[in-house]
């Protein structure tokens, strides 16, 4: 049976944290005249969240002691993150037919799985980008975002902040794991891995070239597995 192409207008940025989805969809929507949904655009889901059909979303929304939050063990958070990735999957399914019929191209920071996206979009409009496992862990605090910065604060002010805080990078290692990382690198989709030395107007010009934007990738300057 063939897949149906619902959003041909759309191109899909999937990964690992700290490869520069964020920046890619932002610099590519200004770039092209488009719209960015960045990282977290289903907060922005108009209706009210029912607890019971929305359970891992809704968490945080009711949470009465955020100390909570950071004291629950690596499996807990890890499980509770794959829930949070296949709701939001939901609220941009319910989102996109809306925003992909203003007319211009849109490019998506996405949680939708590797299966959903081979179902809807044109293989080449899914890109890839991957940092390795260990970086979100060992850089997750570096950022001043002032959610990472709240986090933080309640770990450090836990009885014992550094069993605190390794509990929750062990969280951070199971979420970021090899497992993880080569699912998305052997998933088929063109891949960018992130690279220390390479500018964002480079990797801006090798994922267009992959979307289908602008030419031909160059040679060796990604992957596409």
């Amino acid at each position: 049976m063939e897949d149906k192409i619902f959003f041909d207008n759309a191109y899909f940025i999937i990964g690992t944290a700290y490869a520069g989805k964020s920046t890619l969809v932002k610099e590519l929507a200004q770039r092209h005249g488009g719209i960015a949904c960045r990282e977290n655009y289903h907060d922005d889901y108009p209706e009210h969240l029912d607890s019971i059909e929305f359970p891992c979303l809704t968490y945080t929304r009711d949470i009465s002691d955020w100390h909570d939050f950071i004291r629950r063990s690596p499996q807990e958070y890890k499980d509770w993150i794959d829930g949070v990735k296949k709701e939001c999957e939901i609220l941009e399914l319910r989102m996109l037919p809306d925003i992909c019929s203003q007319g211009k191209p849109v490019f998506v920071d996405t949680n939708i799985c590797i299966d959903t996206l081979r179902s809807i979009a044109p293989s080449d409009h899914v890109l890839a980008m991957l940092a390795d496992p260990g970086v979100s862990a060992q850089r997750f605090f570096e950022r001043g975002d002032p959610e990472k910065q709240f986090l933080y604060s309640l770990i450090m002010e836990e009885p014992d902040p550094k069993t605190a805080m390794e509990n929750y990078r062990k969280g951070l290692e199971l979420i970021n794991s090899q497992e993880a990382y080569d699912e998305i690198l052997y998933s088929g989709f063109n891949t960018i891995l992130r690279d220390e030395n390479r500018s964002i107007d480079e990797t801006v010009a090798l994922a267009e070239k992959f979307l289908g934007l602008r030419g031909e990738p160059e040679e060796n300057a990604g992957l596409n597995i």
